[in-house]
């Protein structure tokens, strides 16, 4: 009897183990026999594999892997360079596709990818628009047709609210997809705090509690600190010629932009002339500018300052994205400026171009 019950008590077990939550990744990629795949992740700012499987004859097969939550992943080939990303959740998952062209594999059986793919579809026309307008963008400032690059850069501007704003319609209606939280990120350099606040409050609760959207929270916590109307914080590096110089002790002027960019930035170094036009008409009425540069060899930021006539303060610690100003402002992405009035309080977040320009306008006057 008692062996009768055990043997009935081992079925039980083994069923609701088998019951679990889970993930099956299975498919067929032509041309990579012999092929180790691997589904890897960040962490932390770090490359993490979480799984690998070897294929035979072109298929493969990830078996019974868990995953807290649907999350974004990399699909690698070996050593190769071939890869696609897809959202991994606890289901059965198929991809299907060829070795050589493995970012347009098809991959069904995810429901947060659907969301995602169906995004992506929305999204389209508008990254197809995009790209062409900044192609041509491109052509015009080549050619140094002034008037047609700055009317190229007025409808990308307008191509790029577009997506904002179909970003911002998906978070609204999808508080439960976890692509959410990715675009909330993409939209934090486009937003104040509050706002990508808001969206996060807006979520369903097994979405916020994921560690995504913790970042996200913490980020949101450090913008606060360097949002319009605060001051800001203070920080020392070396200029050019080694010398420590603090924000503070450039605190004074009328005006004073604090500017992130780098010598290997493309878009800074086309935002640069805007600058320096700025710069050159306003100082004498007291517009200032303090360059805090991402670089990481003194000898390309030295040469950039002199090739681009930025004849203002610069300073850097030569630490790339660990820059330390750049950690203690939030900022992920470059060109990022912050206009300080001569209290050191913020009035103007990432203005360039035309906006800049009216904006020291407006509180220096022509």
């Amino acid at each position: 009897m008692n062996k009768v019950f055990y043997m009935l008590a081992a079925v039980v077990f083994m069923a609701a183990c088998s019951s679990e939550p889970h993930y099956v990744v299975k498919g067929k990629i032509s041309g990579s026999d012999s092929v180790t795949f691997y589904l890897q992740k960040k962490e932390a700012g770090k490359t993490v594999t979480i799984d690998s499987a070897l294929s035979k004859k072109g298929s493969f097969t990830f078996k019974k892997g868990y995953i807290d939550y649907p999350q974004l992943v990399q699909f690698v080939a070996g050593s190769t360079k071939m890869r696609t990303s897809f959202y991994l959740e606890n289901s059965e998952i198929s991809i299907t596709g060829s070795l050589d062209s493995l970012f347009n594999a098809k991959i069904t059986g995810s429901k947060t990818q659907d969301e995602y793919r169906s995004f992506i579809e929305m999204n389209k026309p508008l990254s197809e628009q995009y790209s062409d307008i900044f192609l041509q963008y491109q052509n015009a400032r080549h050619s140094d047709d002034a008037a047609k690059a700055a009317d190229l850069e007025k409808r990308a501007d307008s191509v790029q609210t577009e997506i904002k704003n179909l970003k911002i319609n998906f978070i609204k209606n999808n508080p439960s997809s976890y692509v959410s939280p990715s675009l909330i990120g993409s939209l934090r350099f486009d937003m104040e705090a509050a706002e990508i606040e808001s969206m996060i409050n807006g979520l369903d609760t097994a979405v916020i509690s994921t560690p995504q959207v913790k970042e996200l929270k913490e980020h949101v916590a450090l913008m606060k600190t360097v949002s319009v109307g605060q001051k800001a914080p203070d920080f020392t590096m070396n200029n050019v010629e080694g010398t420590p110089v603090s924000l503070s002790s450039k605190i004074g002027s009328k005006l004073l932009l604090i500017d992130f960019w780098a010598s290997w930035c493309g878009p800074c170094r086309q935002e640069n002339p805007n600058v320096v036009k700025v710069y050159n008409e306003f100082h004498k009425k007291g517009f200032d500018v303090f360059g805090v540069s991402l670089d990481q060899k003194k000898e390309a930021w030295a040469k950039a300052i002199t090739d681009d006539k930025l004849t203002w303060t610069h300073v850097s610690d030569l630490q790339y994205w660990g820059n330390a100003a750049a950690k203690q402002y939030a900022i992920f992405r470059i060109p990022s400026n912050f206009l300080l009035d001569e209290t050191g309080t913020i009035i103007g977040r990432n203005l360039t171009g035309e906006d800049l320009y009216q904006k020291v306008s407006e509180v220096l006057g022509k």
